[in-house]
Protein backbone atom coordinates (compact mmCIF):
# COMPACT_ATOMS: atom_id res chain seq x y z
CA UNK A 1 0.00 0.00 0.00
CA UNK A 2 1.75 3.28 -1.08
CA UNK A 3 1.63 6.15 1.27
CA UNK A 4 1.22 9.57 0.41
CA UNK A 5 2.08 12.71 2.72
CA UNK A 6 0.42 15.90 2.24
CA UNK A 7 2.51 18.74 4.07
CA UNK A 8 1.37 22.62 3.67
CA UNK A 9 4.01 24.71 3.43
CA UNK A 10 4.13 28.57 3.81
CA UNK A 11 7.23 30.72 4.09
CA UNK A 12 9.20 27.51 5.64
CA UNK A 13 12.59 27.70 4.09
CA UNK A 14 14.07 27.14 7.79
CA UNK A 15 11.87 24.38 8.20
CA UNK A 16 11.19 22.25 5.26
CA UNK A 17 14.60 20.79 4.56
CA UNK A 18 14.83 18.66 8.28
CA UNK A 19 11.34 18.26 7.97
CA UNK A 20 11.57 16.29 4.34
CA UNK A 21 14.89 14.57 4.93
CA UNK A 22 13.97 12.89 8.23
CA UNK A 23 10.83 12.00 6.99
CA UNK A 24 12.08 10.37 3.34
CA UNK A 25 14.99 8.69 5.71
CA UNK A 26 12.54 7.20 8.35
CA UNK A 27 10.28 5.74 5.12
CA UNK A 28 13.11 4.66 3.56
CA UNK A 29 14.41 2.77 6.44
CA UNK A 30 10.92 0.80 6.83
CA UNK A 31 11.08 0.24 3.06
CA UNK A 32 7.43 1.80 2.82
CA UNK A 33 6.50 3.10 -0.80
CA UNK A 34 5.54 6.51 -0.94
CA UNK A 35 5.16 9.86 -2.09
CA UNK A 36 6.17 13.17 -0.19
CA UNK A 37 3.94 15.94 -1.87
CA UNK A 38 4.34 19.79 -0.56
CA UNK A 39 2.19 21.75 -1.29
CA UNK A 40 3.87 26.06 -0.98
CA UNK A 41 0.69 27.80 -0.28
CA UNK A 42 2.21 30.66 -2.13
CA UNK A 43 5.14 31.64 -0.18
CA UNK A 44 7.05 34.65 0.08
CA UNK A 45 10.09 33.54 0.93
CA UNK A 46 12.78 30.86 -0.15
CA UNK A 47 10.25 27.95 0.29
CA UNK A 48 9.93 27.09 -3.42
CA UNK A 49 13.83 27.08 -4.02
CA UNK A 50 14.30 25.54 -1.39
CA UNK A 51 11.97 22.09 -2.59
CA UNK A 52 13.60 22.85 -6.10
CA UNK A 53 16.95 21.82 -4.93
CA UNK A 54 15.67 18.71 -2.46
CA UNK A 55 13.44 17.73 -5.58
CA UNK A 56 16.89 16.90 -7.04
CA UNK A 57 17.92 14.72 -4.16
CA UNK A 58 14.57 12.85 -2.88
CA UNK A 59 13.24 11.01 -5.65
CA UNK A 60 9.91 10.71 -3.80
CA UNK A 61 9.10 14.08 -3.27
CA UNK A 62 6.94 15.99 -5.41
CA UNK A 63 5.43 19.90 -4.66
CA UNK A 64 3.02 22.06 -6.13
CA UNK A 65 2.44 26.17 -5.41
CA UNK A 66 -0.88 26.98 -5.15
CA UNK A 67 -1.36 30.05 -6.26
CA UNK A 68 -5.29 30.68 -5.86
CA UNK A 69 -6.90 30.80 -2.18
CA UNK A 70 -4.20 30.67 0.57
CA UNK A 71 -4.58 29.25 3.69
CA UNK A 72 -3.84 26.45 5.61
CA UNK A 73 -7.00 24.27 4.33
CA UNK A 74 -6.85 25.14 1.00
CA UNK A 75 -3.04 24.05 0.89
CA UNK A 76 -4.24 20.71 2.52
CA UNK A 77 -7.17 20.18 -0.15
CA UNK A 78 -4.52 21.14 -2.90
CA UNK A 79 -2.94 18.76 -2.12
CA UNK A 80 -5.29 16.29 -1.13
CA UNK A 81 -6.93 16.06 -4.76
CA UNK A 82 -3.31 15.50 -6.51
CA UNK A 83 -1.54 12.39 -4.08
CA UNK A 84 -1.53 9.04 -6.22
CA UNK A 85 -0.86 6.89 -2.79
CA UNK A 86 -3.56 4.53 -1.66
CA UNK A 87 -3.73 6.28 1.31
CA UNK A 88 -2.76 9.94 2.99
CA UNK A 89 -1.77 11.09 6.08
CA UNK A 90 -1.23 15.24 6.86
CA UNK A 91 1.58 16.57 8.69
CA UNK A 92 3.32 19.89 9.82
CA UNK A 93 5.96 21.58 7.87
CA UNK A 94 7.79 22.07 10.85
CA UNK A 95 8.53 18.82 11.82
CA UNK A 96 6.18 19.00 15.09
CA UNK A 97 4.80 15.76 13.96
CA UNK A 98 7.33 12.53 14.62
CA UNK A 99 8.09 10.54 11.37
CA UNK A 100 8.07 7.11 13.76
CA UNK A 101 4.63 7.72 14.88
CA UNK A 102 3.73 7.74 11.48
CA UNK A 103 4.94 4.34 10.58
CA UNK A 104 3.20 2.64 13.59
CA UNK A 105 -0.11 4.63 12.05
CA UNK A 106 1.00 3.28 8.94
CA UNK A 107 1.22 -0.31 10.25
CA UNK A 108 -1.88 -0.08 12.28
CA UNK A 109 -3.86 0.43 9.17
CA UNK A 110 -2.52 -2.50 7.42
CA UNK A 111 -2.69 -4.46 10.11
CA UNK A 112 -6.48 -3.56 11.55
CA UNK A 113 -7.62 -2.74 7.88
CA UNK A 114 -8.63 0.67 9.62
CA UNK A 115 -10.33 3.47 7.11
CA UNK A 116 -8.22 5.76 9.52
CA UNK A 117 -6.00 6.48 12.17
CA UNK A 118 -6.22 8.93 14.06
CA UNK A 119 -3.04 10.41 16.39
CA UNK A 120 -3.52 11.48 20.47
CA UNK A 121 -0.86 13.94 22.19
CA UNK A 122 -3.28 13.50 25.32
CA UNK A 123 -3.23 9.76 25.54
CA UNK A 124 -1.27 7.60 27.76
CA UNK A 125 1.94 7.65 25.42
CA UNK A 126 1.48 10.69 23.95
CA UNK A 127 3.48 14.09 24.81
CA UNK A 128 3.87 17.40 24.17
CA UNK A 129 6.97 18.99 24.04
CA UNK A 130 7.11 23.07 24.68
CA UNK A 131 3.41 23.63 23.96
CA UNK A 132 2.26 27.32 24.94
CA UNK A 133 0.34 27.25 27.76
CA UNK A 134 -2.44 29.08 26.65
CA UNK A 135 -2.95 27.31 23.55
CA UNK A 136 -2.85 23.80 25.78
CA UNK A 137 -5.92 24.81 27.88
CA UNK A 138 -7.69 25.90 25.13
CA UNK A 139 -7.31 23.28 23.06
CA UNK A 140 -8.42 20.97 26.08
CA UNK A 141 -11.55 23.02 26.13
CA UNK A 142 -11.96 22.82 23.07
CA UNK A 143 -12.04 19.16 22.14
CA UNK A 144 -13.91 18.68 25.65
CA UNK A 145 -16.89 19.80 23.91
CA UNK A 146 -16.67 18.66 20.61
CA UNK A 147 -15.79 15.53 22.47
CA UNK A 148 -19.60 15.49 24.59
CA UNK A 149 -21.02 16.88 21.60
CA UNK A 150 -20.26 14.21 19.12
CA UNK A 151 -20.51 11.62 22.09
CA UNK A 152 -17.31 9.80 21.18
CA UNK A 153 -14.28 8.87 22.88
CA UNK A 154 -11.74 10.43 21.05
CA UNK A 155 -10.06 13.71 22.50
CA UNK A 156 -7.63 15.24 20.26
CA UNK A 157 -9.83 16.02 17.17
CA UNK A 158 -8.08 19.51 16.25
CA UNK A 159 -5.14 17.23 15.99
CA UNK A 160 -3.75 17.39 12.10
CA UNK A 161 -1.60 14.02 11.99
CA UNK A 162 -4.04 11.74 11.21
CA UNK A 163 -4.06 8.95 8.14
CA UNK A 164 -6.89 8.24 5.74
CA UNK A 165 -6.99 5.55 3.44
CA UNK A 166 -7.96 6.95 -0.12
CA UNK A 167 -11.44 5.97 -0.87
CA UNK A 168 -12.10 6.93 2.59
CA UNK A 169 -11.23 10.70 1.97
CA UNK A 170 -13.02 10.64 -1.30
CA UNK A 171 -15.95 9.72 0.97
CA UNK A 172 -15.31 13.03 3.21
CA UNK A 173 -15.97 14.97 0.60
CA UNK A 174 -16.97 17.93 -0.76
CA UNK A 175 -14.48 19.74 2.34
CA UNK A 176 -15.94 22.75 3.37
CA UNK A 177 -13.04 24.11 5.64
CA UNK A 178 -10.52 26.93 4.18
CA UNK A 179 -8.47 27.13 7.49
CA UNK A 180 -7.25 24.81 10.32
CA UNK A 181 -10.83 23.81 10.92
CA UNK A 182 -10.07 21.28 8.34
CA UNK A 183 -8.55 19.23 10.60
CA UNK A 184 -11.60 18.94 12.96
CA UNK A 185 -14.04 18.84 10.00
CA UNK A 186 -11.88 15.63 8.34
CA UNK A 187 -11.93 13.55 11.65
CA UNK A 188 -15.86 14.52 12.25
CA UNK A 189 -17.27 13.52 8.73
CA UNK A 190 -15.32 10.19 9.20
CA UNK A 191 -16.67 9.54 12.74
CA UNK A 192 -20.21 10.78 11.99
CA UNK A 193 -20.60 8.76 8.45
CA UNK A 194 -19.48 5.24 9.72
CA UNK A 195 -16.12 4.87 8.94
CA UNK A 196 -13.54 2.72 11.26
CA UNK A 197 -10.93 4.12 12.74
CA UNK A 198 -8.54 3.40 15.43
CA UNK A 199 -6.15 6.08 17.92
CA UNK A 200 -2.70 6.08 18.32
CA UNK A 201 -0.66 8.08 20.63
CA UNK A 202 1.69 10.48 19.17
CA UNK A 203 4.34 13.16 20.26
CA UNK A 204 3.94 16.60 19.20
CA UNK A 205 7.24 19.28 19.39
CA UNK A 206 6.85 23.01 19.61
CA UNK A 207 8.24 24.11 15.79
CA UNK A 208 12.35 25.45 16.46
CA UNK A 209 11.64 27.78 13.19
CA UNK A 210 9.19 30.80 12.29
CA UNK A 211 5.83 31.29 13.97
CA UNK A 212 2.81 29.50 13.96
CA UNK A 213 0.49 30.18 11.35
CA UNK A 214 -2.64 29.41 14.25
CA UNK A 215 -4.56 32.58 14.94
CA UNK A 216 -6.54 31.42 17.83
CA UNK A 217 -8.44 34.22 17.54
CA UNK A 218 -9.83 33.78 14.10
CA UNK A 219 -10.79 30.19 14.32
CA UNK A 220 -13.31 30.01 17.34
CA UNK A 221 -16.42 30.62 15.33
CA UNK A 222 -14.66 28.76 11.89
CA UNK A 223 -14.07 25.18 14.29
CA UNK A 224 -17.87 25.89 15.70
CA UNK A 225 -19.52 26.22 12.11
CA UNK A 226 -17.89 22.54 11.43
CA UNK A 227 -18.94 21.25 14.80
CA UNK A 228 -22.45 22.47 13.89
CA UNK A 229 -22.02 20.99 10.93
CA UNK A 230 -21.01 17.72 11.69
CA UNK A 231 -23.96 17.56 14.43
CA UNK A 232 -26.90 18.69 11.77
CA UNK A 233 -25.65 15.52 9.43
CA UNK A 234 -25.58 13.09 12.22
CA UNK A 235 -28.87 13.89 13.71
CA UNK A 236 -30.85 15.02 10.54
CA UNK A 237 -29.52 13.89 7.06
CA UNK A 238 -30.76 10.13 7.72
CA UNK A 239 -27.91 8.32 6.85
CA UNK A 240 -27.52 9.90 3.41
CA UNK A 241 -23.71 10.32 3.66
CA UNK A 242 -22.72 7.14 5.90
CA UNK A 243 -20.31 5.29 4.68
CA UNK A 244 -21.36 2.20 1.68
CA UNK A 245 -21.11 -1.11 3.92
CA UNK A 246 -21.05 -3.45 0.24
Amino acid sequence: MKLSVVIPAYNEQESIIETIEILYNVLQKYEIPHEILVVNDNSKDNTEQVLQELKSKITTLNYYTNKGNNGFGYAVRYGLERFDGDCVAIMMADLSDDPEDLVKFYKAMLEGNYDCVFGSRFIKGGKVVDYPKHKYWINRLANFIVRISVGMRYNDTTNAFKLYKRETMEGLKPFLSPHFNLTLELPLKAIVRGYTYTILPNSWTNRKYGVSKLKIKEMGSRYFFILLYCLIEKFFSRGDFKKNKK
